[in-house]
């Protein structure tokens, strides 16, 4: 290997919480090689920020060494700084400046020469598209456009090595392929080094090489074909007449051999412990047509088959209150007709239509600023319809908002908690506001903390949790009031796959009792979690149907097996460019 652009040696590093102690990083080694894309991956709390924040000097160790770019980081901390580009989970913008005036700050305080700024600026706001928008402010740019902002500050001094922390969280598939190609292109054409963590593992096979960090150690490293390989032969894909795909996932997840079971579409797919054609049929007793074929390992397979433990599938629903077995599945909870939001002259949703039914998963898709959060915020009685019909529960929304939401539980896309309030104490806020009272509040915070696991928080702050335990206290404190109707808004953004798969085990057990679902994500994958999907597109509705509809759209001679990442991307060029097509004819 040519000389390293990072390498750490013996890294230690602890962190105090009160009597408590963190170990963070436990005697990390490894080397960086130079001129490619490097992937940080792990599950929340392996440390993957500590070592990002460490190699850029903003943190000391409290033992061992770290070279960075031959720079001692030690002992020149600010000598890395200026020779490293860092970009930090939340963008590190200043949302009342506009875009020119958080690249001169940039600029400013990254010692770019004043000569070099103009070409500098010019190139990549072409590159990243915002040459439109240097006068907008930072903080009303959308979710995709904020994150390429952030790569194009981190960028103006065109560094050796560029860190990047989660770039990718909560923007659409769109804006995600938009900031691969800018980082791809630094690499090619500068020869940059780049160290990324991201909590999507269809992100970490682009890469070169991959880190797995497992409670501060590293778990292993080297291309993803190489831990691939590792589940060859352990990955099969099951089906079966006369049972749903959820029941079959929450069926097989028991068997002792299966180390996960996940929904994928209308089938369940498998990681066994051990490589070998698996007898399923003694599994499944009485049902006919049972099918299972062997399938290409992913890298998410090795990924889990190496971090998950057995006890996480047979806890994963135990304890929730499924109290709807009985149910009419054609029954419509969720009416939208012709729905219209107007913002003064701006047009926000446009005549959108859709019913969601008893026991249904039904994703809202879209790129960022597509209009669905803005629906999703009408259904849940949080904004009010210009214009339009809409119901949920049999209540019209446009005179029974309060009694509406009484059947409704709603987790929001940046955990809606009370970051100073304790675990306990966010518990029995959202306990109280649901209406529950004295025993029956005591006894639903005392379901919750056993549900999902939340003893060892109990007083710890929520905003010092980490994102799997915020997302698993939100998620509790939607279910407090038992709902009937649930809607998810990103809910798994930024969470690790460990903890996005016991998420979806608990949702997929809430449908399958009779509880309607209604989730807005930019992950994918996560659509082939639900029944029916609509992607949104400048407020309108682009498509409907469900997931194997939508990929049987992008089928090409040329990608016979699309992913739902395909046909999103496919949709949403054929609307960008039949928009263009208009505007030129005009």
């Amino acid at each position: 290997m040519d000389n390293p652009v990072l390498s750490f040696r013996n890294v230690r590093q602890v962190f105090s919480q009160g009597e408590r102690t963190l170990c963070a990083l436990d005697n990390l080694n490894f080397n960086i090689a130079p001129g490619q894309v490097t992937g940080l991956i792990g599950p929340d709390g392996a440390g993957k920020t500590t070592l990002m924040r460490l190699a850029c000097g903003l943190l000391r160790p409290e033992s061992g060494e770290i070279r960075v770019l031959d720079l001692d980081v030690i002992a020149e901390p600010q000598a890395v700084q200026s020779a490293v580009g860092y970009m930090p989970q939340r963008f590190g913008l200043y949302e009342d400046l506009s875009v020119q005036e958080n690249l001169d700050l940039y600029a400013e305080l990254q010692g770019l020469p004043q000569e070099k700024r103009s070409t500098r600026y010019s190139e990549l706001m072409h590159m990243t598209g915002l040459a439109a928008f240097t006068t907008r402010l930072a903080g009303q740019l959308s979710g995709g456009m904020k994150q390429k902002l952030g790569l194009a500050c981190a960028l103006l001094r065109a560094p050796r090595l560029l860190l990047l922390d989660e770039p990718t969280v909560g923007v659409d598939p769109v804006s995600r392929r938009e900031l691969w190609a800018i980082v791809y292109r630094q690499v090619q054409e500068q020869g940059m080094s780049v160290l990324l963590s991201t909590a999507y593992l269809d992100e970490a096979e682009r890469c070169n090489e991959v880190l797995l960090l497992h409670q501060g150690r590293l778990s292993g490293q080297g291309p993803p074909s190489e831990f691939s390989a590792s589940v060859q032969g352990r990955i099969f894909q099951v089906s079966a007449a006369g049972i749903s795909h959820r029941r079959l996932q929450a069926r097989l997840s028991q068997v002792s051999n299966v180390l996960d079971a996940m929904v994928e579409g209308k089938t369940v797919r498998l990681i066994m412990k051990q490589a070998g054609q698996p007898t399923v049929k003694e599994w499944l007793p009485g049902f006919d047509d049972v099918r299972i074929k062997p399938v290409a390992p992913r890298f998410e397979d090795a990924f889990v088959a190496r971090l998950k433990n057995r006890h996480d599938s047979v806890t994963a629903m135990d304890g929730l209150n499924l109290r709807m077995d009985s149910h009419d599945e054609k029954e419509v909870v969720i009416r939208v007709h012709k729905l219209v939001r107007r913002f003064g002259e701006f047009i926000a949703v446009n005549n959108v239509s859709f019913d969601v039914r008893r026991g249904e998963i039904f994703g809202l898709l879209g790129a960022n600023g597509a209009g669905k959060t803005t629906t999703f915020r009408m259904l849940c009685g949080l904004l009010p319809a210009s214009a339009g019909e809409l119901s949920v529960a049999g209540l019209d929304l446009h005179v029974a908002r309060a009694e509406a939401r009484r059947h409704i539980g709603y987790m929001a896309q940046k955990f809606s908690l009370y970051g100073d309030l304790s675990v306990m104490q966010n518990l029995h806020f959202f306990a109280s506001a649901y209406g529950l009272r004295h025993r029956h509040r005591d006894e639903q915070v005392k379901w919750a903390i056993d549900t999902f696991d939340l003893a060892d928080y109990r007083e710890a702050n929520a905003r010092d949790l980490p994102s799997g335990f915020k997302q698993r206290l939100s998620f509790a404190a939607a279910l407090m009031h038992e709902p009937e109707i649930l809607f998810l808004d990103e809910p798994t953004s930024g969470v690790d796959p460990l903890a996005r798969r016991e998420f979806w085990a608990r949702t997929n057990a809430l449908a399958e009792a009779g509880v309607t679902v209604l989730v807005t994500t930019h992950f994918m994958e996560e659509a082939n979690y639900c029944d029916r999907l609509l992607i949104m597109a400048e407020g309108a509705v682009l498509a409907e149907g469900t997931p194997d509809e939508m990929k049987m759209r992008a089928r090409t001679a040329d990608n016979a097996d699309p992913t739902m990442e395909d046909a999103f991307i496919q949709l949403i060029e054929q609307c960008e460019q039949s928009g263009e097509d208009k505007g030129i004819k005009a």
